[in-house]
């Protein structure tokens, strides 16, 4: 009888999309079980890849858009998702105001903005959606969300009453001193506002927002001081102005803190990015018909029991008692814990020792290659 493989993987970063990983590790199964039905559910943690595995999965419409970068002189083509018959809007940070998209001699998070993602949410509240999912991973910014907020009409004002301007920066929120919602988009009162995100940060402190990620957005040590007060003080406006305290709430430090803002000024909500995309894909009714389930993505290591994607498929596996089969780039420390929680075994994929670039020019290959030996061995103890 023909074999079921469930694939299931994320994007590999700056390699593959988790598409194109599903087509490789088909490819080489294929050639060990040529009659095999594949089942392809490319995931997402609410990073990259959220929006179109969600079009994949669901159906429905892609909107280009074009935005504000994360710099004042950028623009940015883009687009966002609509699912479930136009109630539902999809949209990842990242597309707009995402690190991807800056050079690496212009990522400056004292300078960088979410101006753009919150143009995106405008946009999107233009169809009269009900709800709005946002995807927070990959972000290039560390301002708390202001630039998003002044796209839905918030106001900041510094100590002379000034008005500060569009696209306020993560070193500039010292300057705020009054905080104004009187124009804030009306129509956010009646949308659901859902944060599709895995971190657990903080916004402020040793474990916030600009301490753990802002060196990988540019920040040296000096700036990422800088930026941890400048959040320190934006909160405690927040608290003034909305009476919700956001620096020590879990999650809050996602995105350069992006989430804290969504927060406070549109009452989105937190939700597991990967159990989310999970959901609306349906992974456990494709995995009930599975004889082996494959997932995978960049790197695997300790990490990866904190909410990512090869963990949030391992539970759904378990409840199945499938075989799941991971496959990464990097397999890093603390892997052994992870056997316990419904992986049946990890593989890297690589066949030699090489840079980032060359690894990840040839991911696809190597993808393929190493599920092509998954599948001689599964064949051999059939």
């Amino acid at each position: 009888m023909p074999k079921t493989f469930v694939l299931a993987p994320d994007s590999f970063k700056e390699s593959m999309t988790a598409q194109q990983a599903c087509q490789a590790m088909q490819r080489g199964i294929i050639k060990i079980f040529p009659d095999a039905h594949f089942i392809h559910v490319p995931m997402a943690d609410g990073g990259e890849g959220t929006v179109d595995a969600l079009l994949l999965a669901c159906g429905g419409q892609c909107v280009e858009v074009t935005v504000s970068g994360s710099l004042p002189e950028q623009k940015v083509a883009t687009y966002f998702a609509l699912i479930d018959q136009g109630k539902t809007a999809v949209i990842e940070m990242a597309k707009a105001n995402g690190l991807d998209l800056l050079p690496v001699e212009l990522r400056n998070p004292l300078r960088t903005s979410t101006l753009g993602t919150g143009e995106m949410i405008r946009a999107a509240l233009d169809y009269q959606v009900e709800k709005i999912i946002i995807g927070l991973g990959g972000s290039a910014t560390n301002d708390a969300g202001a630039g998003m907020a002044q796209a839905l009409g918030v106001r900041f004002y510094d100590a002379q009453e000034q008005e500060l301007s569009m696209g306020l920066a993560g070193g500039q929120l010292q300057q705020v001193q009054r905080i104004d919602l009187t124009a804030l988009d009306s129509r956010l009162q009646h949308t659901q506002i859902w944060i599709a995100s895995d971190v657990t940060n903080p916004l402020t402190g040793i474990n916030g927002a600009s301490a753990v990620f802002a060196s990988q957005k540019g920040a040296d040590a000096d700036m990422v001081q800088q930026l941890d007060a400048n959040l320190q003080h934006f909160a405690e406006k927040i608290t003034q102005c909305c009476q919700i305290q956001v620096a020590n709430i879990a999650g809050a430090g996602a995105a350069g803190g992006l989430a804290a803002g969504l927060m406070a000024f549109t009452g989105a909500n937190l939700h597991s990015g990967v159990d989310l995309v999970i959901e609306q894909t349906q992974l456990a009714k494709h995995i009930a018909q599975a004889d082996y389930v494959f997932t995978g993505e960049g790197g695997i290591d300790f990490q990866t029991k904190f909410g990512k994607t090869p963990l949030g498929v391992a539970k759904v596996t378990r409840q199945f008692n499938k075989p799941l089969f991971a496959c990464a780039g990097y397999v890093g420390e603390g892997i052994d814990e992870l056997y316990h929680e419904g992986f049946t075994a990890i593989f890297g994929i690589l066949d030699r020792c090489c840079d980032l670039a060359t690894a990840c020019q040839h991911g696809q290959q190597n993808l393929e290659r190493t599920c092509e030996n998954i599948a001689r061995i599964l064949k051999n103890h059939n």
